[in-house]
């Protein structure tokens, strides 16, 4: 969520629909293992980027010492404005920031956390500059992306069908943004022309997603992320019935519900 583009507009009703619909299905369980990952170590200041509505923000808020401190940042104020009113368990920093030319001074912070948020950066390079030059030197910087989309079986089915549904010009942002940074020899590439010199651990991570029914998982794709613009700027007469397709494909897939799917993303952890 960097640059104010269609494919980062998270607007309108879309973040309220993240965070009921995404965040637990998809968002939760890797917010919960990032977590996890931070604070194995001390860190006394922490930097979020591209927190959206705050899934890692209340992990991190819960579980960091409480001597640290916390600031969480996203392009969207729409986005932070719902963390806000979600609250956290102690005291967050918000703040609206571009990723790619933050507003924090050199060495501010001992950890660096993005969850799936570096797929969106127009220039990764330049976004990874930042994060390390807002690092202490013996700072770490932690964030995951998606898998290939065909290892993420809701999204890979949704797309799939709404694609399917305006054959001329499919809606490509599923493919093309959030499951469109997979390859790791990408990830390290992108670190080094950032100044990361060390080789960063990457660990491919699988996980389940859950959903009570085919709609829940119809309804967050399609009208709670930015395909929601795909498919209006082709027809917006044709959201609710394209929505409805999904279901269907998801519910032949998977059953009525409850679903269980597939889901699969690269957790990176480089130290500066």
């Amino acid at each position: 969520m960097n640059r104010p583009n269609a494919d980062a507009r998270f607007s309108g009703s879309i973040p309220s629909l993240y965070q009921e619909l995404l965040v637990p299905m998809l968002f939760q369980p890797y917010a919960t293992d990032l977590v996890a990952r931070v604070v194995m170590r001390s860190c006394a200041r922490v930097l979020e980027l591209a927190a959206g509505t705050g899934a890692v923000t209340r992990h991190l808020a819960a579980l960091l010492p409480p001597s640290s401190t916390l600031v969480a940042t996203d392009l969207n104020q729409a986005m932070l404005d719902l963390a806000i009113t979600c609250g956290t368990a102690r005291s967050v920093t918000w703040r609206q920031a571009d990723a790619m030319a933050l507003p924090f001074d050199d060495g501010a912070f001992d950890a660096v956390v993005c969850q799936f948020g570096v797929m969106f950066f127009p220039d990764k390079a330049k976004a990874f500059a930042e994060m390390r030059r807002v690092l202490v030197p013996e700072g770490t910087l932690y964030f995951n992306v998606w898998d290939r989309i065909e290892e993420n079986e809701f999204a890979h089915t949704v797309s799939t069908t709404v694609a399917a549904a305006f054959p001329a010009d499919p809606p490509q942002f599923m493919v093309r943004t959030p499951h469109g940074y997979a390859e790791p020899a990408d990830i390290r590439r992108d670190l080094l022309a950032g100044g990361f010199t060390a080789e960063p651990r990457v660990d491919t991570v699988p996980l389940r997603s859950h959903a009570p029914t085919p709609r829940v998982v119809a309804m967050a794709f399609c009208q709670g992320t930015p395909l929601r613009a795909e498919i209006e700027a082709r027809d917006a007469a044709r959201l609710e019935a394209v929505t409805a397709l999904a279901e269907a494909a998801l519910a032949r897939r998977f059953g009525a519900g409850p679903l269980d799917g597939r889901m699969q993303g690269h957790v990176v952890v480089v130290g500066r």
